[in-house]
């Protein structure tokens, strides 16, 4: 194929990874996916895919759908545009598929980032229609762990570094009940595949850390009403009057453990009865130990797997860990301990993980995982057998996720704005662009932020008829050209952000 050289996108200035001479990396490529690139470069559509990939921000398994669309100025009723799949470059219209899960589509995954960065971000200093005040009230990253069920290896962090001690010194002569030792003088790297696993798989209480995983939402839940009583009772309010007085908020992210207990991580910030930006009545020290009391003192009872089986009583584990990021004045200091984009990419950065990301080099289940997936179908199984009602009969469900059937992104109603309404304001930015190209005029950007953002109705209405046609690309290879292209983004972006780049 050739291009008039006109044409061709101009090269970012520095950046290695554009041109001839930077090929996508491809070296995972079957003989059947490099036969159907060729194919396309025969039949001359490689071009159309190229624009359709770069219009779903290559996603990996795009959904394809058949039909037409009318949108239609909701106010006089003028037809301001139509559009027909067959129209598409590929006669097929092709939508990302907005999988939050790494694994599956790195592509989605970093928009659902990105957005979920934004959305934590904005709780924290301000904008996309939080009050940049919001800045000044008292702001905690909270660390709530799983208890243990029975000792497992790791690396043990050592002269201030995350690994390097050994992982369990005990005298090699101490044995547990079935002759195993006790302890591990083993160091263990980060990448090692029996971090997490027990070290007696006889002693470990495989069937309560399954329950456990299974209510820890909730634990959560408990913890909240735990934390806003004692809140209510610091300002010698009554529970119901809170609201009149202080507003508690919350982010929060799960993340599994090398040993496949879920931990969350929560940021909770204290506001005035007015919402967001309000001055709030406490300061960090003080939310800080209401936070750590109603956390120690929550449980729940739960019930038994089966008449063999006994009522466990949950709790957090005892490893707490709260950090106060604002007492309660604006701490925007990027050479602190800790600050708020610092905590906004952490949360963001877990919010795309689930359990698979816990799988080793080879993409296997570590088996002790795979042990903790057979103990849900074998709970399940055994709840099936005696009782028709009781919620462990989901459990087979939720093996692959190790029990845990919670969200992994969850907020308060008033902690910051939505990713719904950051995912309206993306689409309404395309629409206002389109138009913009359509009348040959420039983007208004006056405010663009507060109509993009606005809770107002649409000033458009788009009628529509569209049918499934199915989810992913058509030919093979086209995915792996989708995943290379999308790693080329993300390095550009890396680039793009690198300080010592903008430095120089």
């Amino acid at each position: 194929m050739t291009s008039d050289a006109s044409t061709r996108p101009e090269a970012p200035a520095g950046f290695p990874g554009f041109g001839e001479d930077a090929p996508l990396d491809l070296t995972h490529l079957t003989p059947t996916g490099e036969a159907g690139i060729i194919d396309r470069l025969r039949d001359g559509t490689l071009d159309a895919w190229a624009d359709t990939a770069a219009t779903v921000g290559y996603c990996s398994r795009p959904i394809r759908l058949i039909g037409s669309s009318t949108t239609v100025d909701a106010a006089t009723g003028e037809i301001l545009a139509s559009f027909s799949s067959r129209d598409a470059p590929l006669g097929v219209l092709h939508r990302p598929c907005g999988n939050r899960r790494a694994d599956v589509c790195p592509s989605c995954s970093r928009t659902y980032a990105r957005d979920t960065f934004a959305m934590i971000n904005a709780g924290l200093v301000g904008g996309k229609s939080v009050p940049e005040t919001v800045a000044d009230n008292p702001l905690l990253f909270v660390t709530f762990t799983a208890p243990s069920f029975g000792h497992v290896h790791g690396p043990r962090p050592k002269h201030g570094h995350k690994n390097g001690g050994r992982c369990r010194p005990r005298d090699n002569t101490s044995l547990c009940a079935h002759g195993r030792p006790t302890g591990c003088m083993a160091i263990h790297d980060s990448d090692d595949p029996s971090n997490g696993s027990p070290l007696c798989w006889d002693c470990y209480d495989w069937p309560s850390a399954i329950v456990w995983q299974w209510w820890a939402p909730e634990l959560w839940r408990r913890t909240t009403i735990a934390i806003r009583r004692g809140l209510a009772k610091a300002l010698s309010v009554k529970e119901k009057d809170l609201g009149e007085h202080a507003s508690l908020q919350f982010a929060k992210v799960a993340e599994f453990q090398a040993r496949g207990m879920v931990h969350f991580h929560a940021l909770i910030r204290l506001d005035g009865p007015d919402g967001p930006g309000s001055p709030a009545p406490l300061d960090g020290d003080t939310l800080s130990g209401l936070v750590e009391a109603g956390a120690r003192a929550v449980e729940y009872t739960a019930p038994a797997v089966d008449p063999d089986d006994t009522d466990r009583v949950l709790a957090w584990g005892q490893q707490l860990d709260i950090r106060i990021v604002r007492q309660g004045r604006r701490t925007d200091d990027p050479d602190g301990p800790l600050f708020p984009e610092q905590v906004a990419g952490y949360l963001a950065k877990y919010a795309t993980k689930d359990a698979s990301s816990l799988r080793d080099a080879e993409h296997q289940q570590r088996p002790h995982l795979a042990r903790m997936t057979r103990t849900c179908r074998a709970l399940a199984d055994r709840a099936r057998q005696h009782d028709h009602q009781t919620p462990y009969l989901k459990l087979r469900r939720w093996a692959h996720m190790l029990g845990f059937r919670g969200h992994f992104s969850t907020k308060s109603r008033r902690y910051s704005t939505t990713l719904g309404r950051l995912r309206r304001a993306r689409h309404r930015y395309q629409t206002e662009a389109a138009q913009a190209r359509r009348k040959g005029e420039p983007l208004d950007t006056r405010d663009l932020e507060a109509r993009l953002l606005a809770e107002d109705d649409e000033t458009t209405l788009v009628v529509g008829s569209w049918a499934y046609q199915g989810t992913g690309w058509t030919r093979p290879g086209d995915e792996a050209l989708a995943l290379a292209a999308a790693a080329r983004a993300r390095e550009y972006a890396q680039w793009r952000a690198d300080p010592d780049r903008k430095a120089a």
